[in-house]
């Protein structure tokens, strides 16, 4: 067998004729994976089953629901004849339903440019990922803060529409005064406990949705003709 190498150590101050090399090697390391033993199954046909088998439920009941209620359709078109009021699908009249309160350019084209600009430019900020509670401290801060806004966007929505916004105004309160009591009533449990543990996103897009919604049903159930407030079961509105 051949001997192993005789390696000679010689120091010296001249980098190139005495060159230092060093080696370094160490086991195989691998990481770290958490095993959470979570059961895993293949999309098909685990998932793609229980998606038809969802369809099917959800077509069936379509099914049954035309066959006992009639489909609330009006009488043949007649382009000689403008109904009073000439209202968009349901999914667009909360647009339709800004017009009575700002011009067509503002509720149409600017507000639309303002909620899908915000859409953009939110995920360059903290947009609170962890879902802490919104005043884990500094509560009286918090509160000035929130008053402060809640005030500034009154004031701009009561300033610039020819009607009061209640369909806006009236969730923002709401959301507002919802925000306000776990602050000056803290609790652990039950409701208001609940409510004291929401991030700042909740109570946005729940202002959002409380909003839209209110919008969409008085545009469906109570505007009348010349786009007048009625109630729909005196009228027939719907």
């Amino acid at each position: 067998m051949n001997a192993p190498p005789r390696f000679a150590l010689d120091a010296g101050d001249d980098a190139r004729r005495a060159p230092v090399r060093l080696v370094v090697i160490q086991d195989e390391q691998r990481p770290a994976v958490d095993e959470t033993g979570e059961p895993v199954v293949m999309t098909m046909p685990h998932l793609l089953v229980r998606e038809l088998i969802a369809l099917l439920v959800f077509s069936l009941g379509l099914v049954v629901v035309a066959i006992f209620v009639d489909a609330p359709l009006e009488e043949i078109a007649n382009p000689l004849e403008t109904p009073n009021p000439a209202k968009a699908p349901w999914y667009f009249l909360g647009l339709q339903e800004l017009l009575h309160y700002y011009p067509p350019f503002i509720s149409g084209v600017l507000l639309p440019a303002a909620v899908i600009l915000a859409l953009v430019v939110i995920p360059y900020f903290d947009i609170n990922l962890e879902r802490r509670p919104l005043a884990e401290a500094r509560r009286t801060r918090v509160l000035v803060r929130l008053w402060t806004s809640v005030a500034a966007i009154s004031a701009l929505l009561l300033g610039t529409a020819s009607h009061p916004l209640w369909p806006v105004l009236v969730p923002l309160w709401l959301v507002a005064v919802l925000m306000t009591v776990p602050e000056i009533w803290p609790r652990r449990h039950g409701v208001v406990g609940w409510l004291g543990t929401r991030s700042l996103a909740f109570w946005i897009f729940t202002w959002f949705l409380l909003a839209t919604t209110a919008l969409t049903v008085i545009g469906v159930l109570f505007r009348g003709p010349g786009w007048a407030f009625t109630l729909p079961w005196r009228d027939g509105i719907y």
